[in-house]
């Protein structure tokens, strides 16, 4: 429970069927400042950690409040530096799914007596030939299997997702029904929960000792290596950057590549951009593909699935995606998600 509107209704919802119900709140990073708590971001604020617990208290269950602080900088937070400073995009969300509100949380349902664990995520699980599937939301602007592809089936088998067949339209009705109106007026927050301000710049340079030795001045240059300009430092650039590159080219410029150990960031035009296939690391083993539909894929939240074909190398530990379409803005260090119409068989990391 984050104390915001989609775990509080989930919770609601399993009480009414009937389940014996445990909240659970985690605190994962400490960033208690002004703008923090103004945006009640979820994630970081006491407030929303103490409003998690009133709520539970309110529905008459149990809640506890446990410390994860440790496993999240070692997991989360160490790979998300370790990105950037070697010129990657992470997705931390992805990495906190996994490991610590499926991987730490599962044993605190374990000590807690509990047989699952249930989100507010909107997501759901299907069952076919034998084996568990997540599946797309009914809310498709809500849907979010796509920060969930790490989940292994043994996990699916010990999750509940009260919300995956409603719209967030509902959700905020079942809360109004159930007189938690203020729930409805709080704030979401897109930003990522340890990064104050939505600065990652910032974080970085207050958590990497050696920043203003690693993060230089260094040279923007075309596909071909010709020196265009100046850059700031790599870490400050992203790929598909347009805006704040400080450099006129007489044309539209993009970051089109990274280079972390030669400290130099590639500028392109939007027709660089595109790319119709990429390779990734597997972190989990693909599932089968249910069904004669083609494969589609994603390459962030916010894009529409485009038809691929996968290839796995002889090991399985990377593969290669061939997308039917060129792709706008690959991205290394992002997840590339595969689904089968509507079911979620895999994914792994861009390299």
């Amino acid at each position: 429970m984050s104390g915001g509107i989609d775990s509080t209704v989930s919770a609601m919802l399993l009480l009414e069927q009937g389940y014996e119900v445990v909240g659970v709140t985690f605190r994962t990073y400490d960033s208690i400042k002004e703008s923090c708590l103004a945006k009640e971001k979820g994630c970081c604020s006491v407030e929303s950690i103490m409003e998690a617990k009133h709520n539970a208290e309110k529905m008459g269950f149990e809640h506890h409040i446990v410390d994860f602080r440790e496993t999240f900088k070692r997991c989360v937070i160490a790979n998300f530096i370790d990105e950037y400073m070697s010129g990657r995009t992470p997705n931390p969300c992805v990495l906190c799914n996994s490991h610590i509100k499926w991987g730490e949380l599962l044993r605190v349902a374990d000590e807690l007596g509990c047989d699952y664990v249930a989100t507010g995520h909107y997501a759901r699980i299907e069952e076919q030939d034998g084996h568990l599937y997540l599946a797309t939301a009914a809310d498709e602007k809500k849907d979010q299997t796509y920060f969930l592809w790490m989940l292994t089936e043994p996990q699916l088998r010990r999750t509940i997702f009260p919300l995956g067949g409603l719209t967030k339209d509902r959700v905020r009705e079942i809360a109004r029904e159930h007189g938690y109106e203020k729930l409805v007026q709080k704030r979401e927050s897109q930003e990522i929960c340890f990064i104050p301000n939505d600065d990652y710049r910032a974080f970085l340079r207050a958590n990497v000792p050696d920043y203003n030795e690693r993060v230089r001045e260094g040279n923007y240059v075309d596909a071909e290596g010709k020196v265009l300009g100046t850059h700031q430092g790599f870490v400050n650039y992203t790929i598909g950057q347009r805006k704040g590159l400080g450099i006129a080219l007489g044309h539209p410029a993009y970051v089109t590549h990274i280079d972390a150990a030669r400290n130099e960031v590639t500028l392109g035009t939007n027709d660089e951009m595109y790319a119709s296939s990429l390779r990734f690391r597997l972190v989990t083993p693909l599932r089968p593909f249910p069904g004669d539909l083609p494969l589609t894929a994603k390459i962030r939240y916010r894009t529409a699935p485009v038809e691929v074909q996968v290839r796995l190398s002889g090991q399985q530990k990377t593969g290669e995606a061939l997308f039917s379409s060129p792709v706008w803005g690959i991205t290394p260090g992002q997840s590339v998600v595969f689904y089968r119409d509507n079911l979620l068989v895999g994914g792994g990391i861009i390299i």
